[in-house]
């Protein structure tokens, strides 16, 4: 009987042993060694690709955000500002309408096909608009001249970057909006054109956020 008991707290005690063994290497010793890693190879993907600026982290290179004017009373839908370049379309899955109690982004298509009255109204609706946002006193914009992906929402909703063609589009309003000249802004555009991913993958990009933190800047010095 002594020995069933003494036996039974020696696999007890090896089974606690082999337990906290485990518990460090793998979930202290493996975990930093991993964070360690990552942060000394890929400090900058692993932060989350971190954008800065004045000091401060002010959003992420892959996730897109939105440059809107405050909400008026009444508004449901805020107005573009207008004085910035404009991302892409964030219509994607729409809002979280399940858990309320957070303002979730929900990253996803807009699930309808390319024949989808709806959806068919949203881009000639948005190519409506775009043409009239970015038409100034001697340059006007035709619905012809607005690329696709001002008036559509990448697969995932969230895309950061606009086609050069987006951005040049921009270059006339913007400049006027800020009280600068479009040859400025224009170089602006120019220098934050990023190319194809190993020269032959994708297309030539902005990202949005970098190019405003500069048009701010630029404003800024005039």
């Amino acid at each position: 009987m002594n020995n069933s008991l003494t036996n039974s707290a020696r696999l007890l005690g090896a089974g606690l042993r082999a337990l906290l063994m485990l518990t460090l290497v793998t979930g202290v010793i493996y975990p930093l060694v991993i964070t360690g890693i990552a942060q000394g190879l890929f400090h900058d993907k692993a932060n989350g690709s971190e954008i800065k600026a004045d000091g401060k982290v002010v959003g992420s290179s892959l996730i897109g955000q939105a440059y809107n004017l405050p909400l008026k009373k009444g508004q449901e839908t805020p107005d573009a500002d207008l004085k910035w370049f404009q991302g892409r379309p964030q219509n994607g899955l729409g809002s979280n309408s399940v858990n309320t109690q957070y303002k979730l982004i929900l990253s996803g298509a807009t699930n309808r096909s390319a024949d989808n009255e709806e959806l068919v109204q949203w881009v000639k609706d948005a190519k409506a608009a775009v043409a009239k946002d970015n038409s100034v006193a001697g340059h006007k914009v035709e619905r012809s001249d607005v690329p696709a992906d001002a008036v559509t929402s990448s697969g995932s909703g969230l895309d950061p970057d606009i086609s050069r063609d987006y951005a040049d589009l921009q270059v006339h309003r913007v400049a006027e909006k800020n009280g600068l000249s479009v040859a400025r802004v224009q170089k602006l555009v120019d220098d934050h054109v990023v190319g194809r991913t190993l020269g032959f993958i994708g297309e030539p990009r902005v990202n949005v956020l970098e190019l405003n933190i500069a048009l701010k800047a630029l404003a800024a010095k005039s």
